[in-house]
């Protein structure tokens, strides 16, 4: 039997920051994942402020990142037809960006070799079995591993959850989502990102994200039906891109570059269990996604950090100690976001609330400044109700990457 110290399920961004920040505090990891990169990913590709900072904290390259492309303004239209345009800070670092995950997480998985961690592409996690004293996992064409703890980063459906006995087989998550590349878009979609609220998805709205070369992930998300009925979906989908407001934006020469793809959308980190023996799960395996945007690179990020660094602090035979250091992490830095923007999801469910909050948002400069760096989790949702989370310049702080040369047009 194979012998390490931690061993991380799973290479998207969750596993790869516990990676990272597990080997740079002199700790020996390895990281497998059944997948070989680059390997495309079902996601809406966009990076708030909060992931952002924590990519750069980590060491991450946005040269490494062929697809990187920085947003300034973000476009919201209401259910009422209202268009309103939100800006990001100019010339302050970045702080809304779109990033094709199939090129992100190859970034980040060789992020991860360069810091010392054992990387096992193509080898899947087959069974695991909790020890007093460590983990046993089975690893496809490895055998079984003995670690001190595991990671598990390895999605909604974490096969390492269900090899410890804890999955739940009637949960299909909060939230489902399309999404389809497209190219030779308009002006407009090749540079701006937009939302649109549309009377039909609320809470859940339609996106554009612009992508160089004249690109865009376009997708819509909504509250999960009770019965999930994919032709209806697709339907839907079809509808969207016909609508006039959409239709206008994307342009008359956007083609789809492939099929479209869905995803479900795990968003109950408030009532999950994080931690079982020696396994800590992180990301789309803790259901760490914001409840209202769908957004989830940068709580899966977070995650991946905290479990890493509890971890450390408990150092290899306190599993209680390093659960618990976890757990109270995750309460302090993602449960009161998480509640917050449940209770803000709420006032979007019907047109009132929603064509309201645009209104209001829109209101005047200041307005538009502060809920364009709110939406994009310049600050975390809950922190004018946390002030123990308190610190100067917390509401005004700087993008990532300040010192990084932004790149040029589309």
């Amino acid at each position: 039997m194979e012998q390490r110290e931690i061993v991380v399920v799973g290479g998207g961004p969750a596993g790869t920051a516990a990676a990272i920040t597990a080997a740079r505090a002199g700790r020996q990891v390895t990281l497998i994942d059944k997948a070989r990169f680059p390997r495309d990913k079902c996601c809406g590709d966009g990076l708030t402020a909060g992931a952002l900072r924590l990519v750069e904290h980590l060491g991450l390259d946005p040269a490494d990142v062929p697809s990187w492309q920085v947003v300034d303004d973000v476009i919201v239209r209401s259910p009422s037809g209202r268009e309103g345009r939100f800006p990001l800070p100019r010339d302050d670092g970045q702080f809304a960006v779109v990033a094709r995950r199939r090129e992100l997480d190859a970034a980040m998985l060789d992020l991860a070799r360069a810091a010392g961690v054992e990387v096992l592409e193509g080898h899947g996690c087959t069974g695991a079995v909790n020890r007093p004293d460590h983990v046993e996992l089975v690893v496809d064409r490895v055998g079984t591993i003995a670690a001190r703890y595991a990671i598990g980063a390895d999605g909604m459906w974490s096969p390492l959850r269900k090899h410890l006995g804890l999955a739940d087989p009637t949960y299909r998550g909060e939230w489902h989502a399309f999404r389809q590349y497209f190219t030779d878009v308009g002006p407009r979609a090749a540079s701006e990102l937009f939302v649109w609220f549309e009377p039909d998805l609320l809470p859940g709205y339609a996106w554009s994200f612009p992508l160089p070369g004249s690109r865009a992930n376009v997708g819509y998300c909504i509250i999960r039906p009770e019965e999930l009925d994919g032709g209806a979906l697709r339907r839907l989908w079809i509808d969207l891109l016909d609508r006039p407001a959409i239709h206008e934006v994307l342009g008359p020469t956007a083609r789809p570059e492939d099929r479209h793809k869905a995803w479900p959308i795990p968003a109950r980190i408030d009532g999950v269990r994080l931690a079982t023996g020696r396994v800590l799960f992180v990301g789309d395996a803790a259901r760490a996604t914001d409840p209202m945007t769908g957004e989830g690179i940068g709580q899966a990020l977070l995650s991946g950090v905290l479990a890493a660094q509890a971890m450390t602090a408990a150092g290899p035979l306190d599993a209680v100690g390093a659960a618990r250091h976890y757990r109270h992490a995750v309460r302090r830095e993602l449960v009161a976001d998480h509640r917050m923007a449940l209770v803000t999801a709420r006032g979007l469910r019907h047109r009132k609330g929603a064509r309201a909050a645009v209104r209001l948002a829109a209101a005047n400069d200041w307005t538009r400044r502060t809920f364009a760096r709110w939406l994009f989790e310049d600050y975390p949702r809950a922190m004018a109700v946390t002030p123990g989370r308190w610190h100067p310049g917390v509401f005004t702080g700087h993008g990532a990457y300040r010192e990084h040369p932004r790149p040029g047009p589309c």
